[in-house]
């Protein structure tokens, strides 16, 4: 039966997994009632499981069966050496939520208060975990291994370090050599179909903390204090302005204050004021130039207004950049198993930002979204990815978790079928 049939076979599994993990929603990197569901969706599968040390994730290789690949029960003919030389794709999927309250009404809402699965990480978990099962289904004809990737920590966390640096990308006895993560969307395309972009996809994204230090004093004397306030409003307005009178308009920087706050009583001036923003970047150029700047206007500002000024620039998740052979290798599976009016390839990047970029940073992949707009709703008005309101149809599942699978089917075959590079020393005597 082909891999999409079958994956429609198990959709009402999926959709159970997904209410499951929905309405018992973790934050961060220690998610163990999400770490143990995904354990029991895996069990009985012939994968080999690794826990995080420093986190809750969950690390499946399964060993390809295809004759000249393993001998008998997974095991690898020729032991270790066999192993290094086999080819190895890795499938992520990320298991956290947000500290969002619910507000959809689904039948499955979050129990847990001030806890929701508001960006769908709870459908890339169902749809790996159903990956799974086709993948093992199908363990006798692949010609190489796969590495499932249950991230935690996505959402601000930075969880795909932590398991990078425990060797995740190289957990078959080899760094994998393609690796494919997807996302699902609540908004921007309409229903079931599949974004890609080769090059930067996703945008790099940044923290920015600022404490204006002042005096306090009685709100009827301003004189007599320093008002941290307005120095800070003028911050707001002046971070904007600099956005858009030092940077390219075709290289944008997208800079947002979502927190600023400052005193206890209206007529109190306070002694400090707190900004904090999320700033977005399409390129190095622009990121480094943003560190840069950022820090010195508002120091500028702090001065002129005789005050101090504490600039916290944090780093966070860099630029999301495909790799352009893998998109389309990406791009062929989607459509031929869905067909051409299933694929959308976004003309710009989305200024959203990944973890993910850091296994792309490692090794060449790809990143693919997919639209989970209910169906007959509009995909232009519906509430976007972290709205307390955003709702991601289950009829989604059984797609993403036949691509999973047949994104790692199809790239093993032609890494199998590519002839082997020759031994560097054999390179070098060719080369003398």
């Amino acid at each position: 039966m082909p891999i999409a049939a079958d994956a429609r076979e198990m959709q009402g599994d999926l959709a159970r997994l997904r209410h499951d993990l929905h309405r018992e929603p973790e934050i961060g990197l220690e998610l163990p009632r999400t770490q143990e569901k995904v354990l029991r969706a895996l069990d009985g599968l012939p994968f080999e499981i690794t826990l995080g040390r420093d986190t809750t994730s969950v690390t499946a290789v399964l060993r390809g069966g295809a004759p000249g690949v393993t001998g008998g029960e997974g095991t690898v003919a020729g032991g270790e050496d066999a192993a290094a030389g086999r080819p190895a794709v890795l499938l992520r999927a990320d298991m956290d939520g947000l500290p969002v309250q619910e507000k959809t009404g689904v039948n499955y809402t979050s129990r847990i208060d001030g806890a929701m699965h508001a960006c769908g990480h709870d459908l890339h978990t169902s749809m790996l975990a159903g990956a799974a099962t086709l993948l093992a289904e199908r363990q006798h004809r692949l010609p190489g291994d796969v590495v499932l990737m249950f991230q935690p920590g996505e959402e601000g966390f930075d969880g795909a370090s932590y398991m990078i640096r425990e060797g995740v990308l190289d957990a078959p006895g080899r760094r994998v050599d393609a690796a494919y993560g997807m996302h699902v969307f609540s908004s921007l395309e309409p229903h079931g179909t599949f974004c890609t972009r080769p090059g930067v996809m996703l945008s790099a994204s940044d923290g920015l903390t600022v404490t204006v230090l002042g005096a306090g004093g009685h709100g009827s004397a301003p004189h007599s204090a320093k008002d941290p306030v307005t120095a800070a409003a003028e911050m707001v307005t002046a971070l904007q302005v600099m956005v858009t009178r030092q940077f390219n308009m075709f290289d944008p920087v997208v800079l947002s204050v979502g927190v600023l706050h400052a005193g206890t009583k209206r007529n109190v001036i306070p002694e400090t004021a707190r900004i904090e923003a999320t700033i977005r970047t399409f390129s190095e150029a622009s990121r480094q130039k943003m560190m840069d700047s950022v820090p010195r206007l508002l120091k500028g500002i702090a001065a002129a207004h005789g005050l101090d000024v504490d600039v916290d620039y944090q780093q966070e998740y860099p630029l999301t950049i495909t790799d352009e052979d893998e998109t389309h290798t990406a791009e062929k599976v989607i459509t031929g198993l869905f067909g051409d009016s299933r694929l959308s390839r976004w003309a710009t990047p989305l200024s959203g930002s990944e973890d993910f970029s850091r296994v792309l940073a490692e090794v060449p992949g790809t990143f693919v979204g997919l639209s989970a707009v209910p169906e007959g709703a509009d995909h232009a008005t519906s509430p976007f990815n972290h709205s307390p309101y955003a709702t991601f149809d289950d009829g989604v599942l059984a797609d993403g978790a036949a691509l999973y699978a047949e994104l790692a089917i199809s790239r093993l075959a032609t890494l199998a079928a590519a002839p082997a590079a020759p031994p560097a020393s054999l390179s070098a005597s060719a080369a003398s």
